[in-house]
């Protein structure tokens, strides 16, 4: 799995117009899903995000963890994570997982973060969404599973 997380003061995705997910504080997270990953990827992942410390302390440093300040996350499919640039002008998405693979998947991720007792919004599993985030610093990474 790879994620692309950012540190956020506000987060929504809008399909057909309409909002769908919406957060405060938190994390909006991009999630990326290959072929050969697992539950074992989507729980290590889950367990890294929520203890990952990129929110400021009372001296400024990041030093708190999205348990720590009772954050939410913006959860969004993006299979393009997974698109290979270097041959070509058209980004080649063989590496993405199928659909019925990655919903699956995509949902026990979610569910292994509401489980952490984060609060969890999603976008809309395939659909084409419009994502509006507040990039808090900015603060922006990537992660992978591998």
């Amino acid at each position: 799995m790879r994620l692309v997380v950012q540190r956020v003061t506000e987060a929504s995705v809008t399909v057909d117009e309409e909002v769908v997910g919406q957060i405060g504080q938190g994390m909006m997270v991009l999630v990326g899903i290959t072929h050969e990953d697992t539950e074992a990827d989507a729980a290590y992942l889950a367990d890294k995000i929520v203890n990952l410390r990129i929110f400021d302390d009372s001296e400024g440093k990041m030093n708190l963890s999205l348990l720590d300040i009772g954050g939410e996350i913006l959860s969004v499919s993006q299979f393009t994570l997974y698109g290979d640039t270097r041959k070509g002008r058209r980004p080649n998405y063989m590496n993405a997982a199928k659909p019925d693979k990655a919903l699956g998947l995509y949902e026990k991720w979610n569910d292994l973060l509401r489980e952490k007792g984060i609060k969890v919004e999603t976008g809309t599993f395939g659909a084409m969404m419009d994502v509006q985030l507040t990039n808090s610093g900015p603060v922006t990474l990537m992660m992978d599973s591998k």
